[in-house]
């Protein structure tokens, strides 16, 4: 009898158009000063190719390392995400469309059994959906959302504020 082949490791995709041009998008996810508006509260620095970053939401007290594998200047970022031993890998691109931007996130390489990877990819989906969010309402308005914080309100830390 022949082994079934395994199916494909599952991928976490979100995608959307910001209505703003493609180097303004680009540079909100580079520069820590506009990500911070709309993602994490903290970081060591800008990301650029080779460059090793601490992102920190402090209002959960929580941080991710990011090692920024290859930056291509408004098109996209690869990204190695999570503690040593346990990385995962974030691909951003950015495309052009008639004076806006279509950003897509894939995140693979999720750990564990085939339902832990599952659940991890289902998670990681909804969070960059509501990153992409929040960077839309942002980027285009003007407006803080605080998606992230409110995705999981009963872990802020108490006094430790949103940004």
């Amino acid at each position: 009898m022949a082994d079934k082949a395994q199916p494909p490791a599952p991928v976490a995709h979100a995608e959307l158009l910001i209505r703003k041009p493609v180097e303004d998008v680009f540079e909100a996810f580079v520069n820590p000063d506009i990500t911070t508006k709309f993602w994490f509260t903290h970081s060591t620095g800008r990301l650029c190719e080779a460059q090793r970053v601490t992102w920190e939401w402090r209002m959960f007290g929580a941080e991710s390392h990011v090692a920024v594998l290859e930056l291509e200047q408004d098109r996209r970022i690869l990204m190695e995400w999570g503690a040593s031993g346990k990385t995962t890998l974030v691909e951003w691109t950015f495309r052009p469309r008639d004076g806006a931007t279509n950003v897509v996130v894939r995140h693979r390489g999720f750990d564990g059994d085939r339902a832990q990877q599952m659940a991890a990819a289902i998670d990681a989906t909804e969070g960059f959906t509501l990153v992409l969010a929040g960077a839309k309402a942002w980027l285009e308005h003007g407006v803080r959302l605080n998606l992230v914080v409110d995705r999981h309100p009963d872990a802020v830390i108490p006094g430790a504020g949103v940004g």
